[in-house]
């Protein structure tokens, strides 16, 4: 099976979009696929709890995988040729729309930037598969998101041990029981090529952060919003409860800026 080494849907584009000298630094400075010591310095100190580079940079790839699998499941459900890419499509659309909600909800209070569009690798993904149809589209709609999935889900167990910032924990809780959900629905498509996909998941393309990092959004700009779907039965976490509950640090809310 063939993947693309270089959105379509309906958006829903709601609410200001304010950005301010406050916000974090945006991570597409940093670049996201950096590696360093340096991801665990801490940029900030909130009422919920450190922040660190590596939490800051969590929130901001969570934000940008729903930015591409969003629209994706809504292609795959125009186009799925089985009840069982359908049923993936579905997941894929009211799971991210759940994950944004409560991405969109601790940004501001953490001070982070999200941003309104994928990464280029990302939104590659999302041309070639709105350029396919039939047996190739359902091929590769499954062998590429279980792909994408695999990588994140070591990700989303990494942040969840080490990070001792509440709002962060609890977004890698939702993501990943969504990570799981969506890694499962892949598989029982049928169409997987383990062999294939885990080579591709272990030993991903050398490619400049350029493409691994999703453009900041533009000033002045509506926030792009990833509406659930009317039979949504994912739910945002209820950051509310959490919120209120304080964390495990001391600090002003929200956080600084970070130096």
């Amino acid at each position: 099976m063939r993947f693309s080494r270089n959105a379509t849907g309906t958006l829903f584009v709601g609410g200001a979009m304010a950005l301010t000298l406050a916000a974090l630094a945006y991570p597409g400075l940093l670049g996201l696929s950096k590696v360093s010591g340096a991801q665990d310095r801490v940029i900030a100190s909130t009422q919920w709890g450190p922040l660190t580079e590596q939490d800051r940079d969590f929130v901001v790839k969570v934000r940008a995988a729903g930015l591409w699998e969003y629209p994706v499941g809504q292609i795959g459900l125009r186009k799925g040729g089985s009840e069982a890419v359908i049923t993936a499509s579905r997941h894929l659309v009211d799971g991210h729309a759940a994950l944004d909600t409560t991405c969109r909800k601790i940004a501001p209070m953490l001070n982070i930037t999200l941003p309104d569009e994928a990464s280029p690798q990302q939104r590659g993904f999302v041309r070639q598969l709105n350029g396919e149809s039939g047996r190739q589209f359902d091929t590769d709609f499954a062998n590429i998101l279980r792909m994408t999935h695999g990588s994140i889900f070591n990700t989303v167990a990494k942040i969840r041990s080490t990070t001792k910032n509440s709002l962060v924990r609890a977004l890698a809780d939702q993501a990943n029981d969504t990570v799981l959900d969506h890694i499962s629905v892949m598989e029982k498509t049928g169409l997987v090529d383990f062999d294939q996909t885990l080579f591709q998941q272990t030993t991903p393309p050398k490619l400049p952060d350029s493409d691994l990092t999703p453009p900041p959004p533009a000033a002045g700009r509506p926030q792009v919003v990833l509406t659930p779907p009317p039979s949504a039965t994912s739910t945002p976490v209820d950051i509310d409860g959490i919120a209120g509950g304080g964390g495990t640090g001391a600090g002003p809310s929200p956080a600084p800026p970070a130096g």
